[in-house]
């Protein structure tokens, strides 16, 4: 996180701001609900966003720490067309440590950046990666049954584990909704 500690100097005393900064599914903030479309501002934000110690992602905004509610986690994943992966934040992701298949279909992958979802845009693209043990793409019914625990899928080499959506906070300590934490 880059902030200006002679902000906090000048203004000691900002609050912190809850309930009006959001990431939704796709990477995309929200303010109050509305989609921020503006390219500088979503370049200032994604390059003053991070974590605290305590698990909350925040915007920090000179003195003023925004903290952030998360529809999903905390960072986006995209699949670029060479194979590699971004952030919504434009950082690249590598390396991966974990890919995961979670109760509601959704791909989640444990990165050196941290925990994120991948992309649903991009999920033909994972899907058609993912193989059985013999080398062949994997099937329906084999998906499925990694979503209920079994094992046999492989992405990039590493095993596609179950995963429960309501597992991913506490799992990979992270906030969803500061606001009520």
């Amino acid at each position: 996180m880059t902030s200006d500690p002679s902000a906090t100097v000048k203004w000691p005393k900002v609050p912190a701001c809850y309930g009006w900064l959001s990431l939704d599914r796709r990477g995309c903030w929200r303010l109050q609900g509305e989609i921020i479309r503006h390219a500088g501002l979503i370049g200032f934000i994604n390059s003053h966003y991070s974590a605290d110690a305590s698990g909350n992602w925040i915007f920090q905004n000179g003195p003023q720490a925004v903290f952030v509610a998360l529809d999903y986690t905390p960072l986006d994943l995209r699949m670029e067309a060479d194979g590699t992966l971004t952030a919504h934040t434009g950082v690249a992701v590598s390396p991966i440590t974990a890919a995961y298949l979670d109760d509601e279909g959704s791909v989640v992958l444990d990165t050196a950046l941290g925990i994120g979802l991948l992309d649903d845009r991009d999920l033909p693209g994972f899907l058609a990666e993912c193989q059985s043990v013999d080398g062949e793409i994997s099937t329906e019914d084999a998906l499925l049954a990694t979503m209920k625990g079994d094992s046999g899928v492989f992405w990039r080499g590493m095993p596609l584990q179950a995963i429960r959506h309501a597992e991913l906070p506490a799992r990979f300590g992270f906030i969803p909704d500061p606001h009520t934490a």
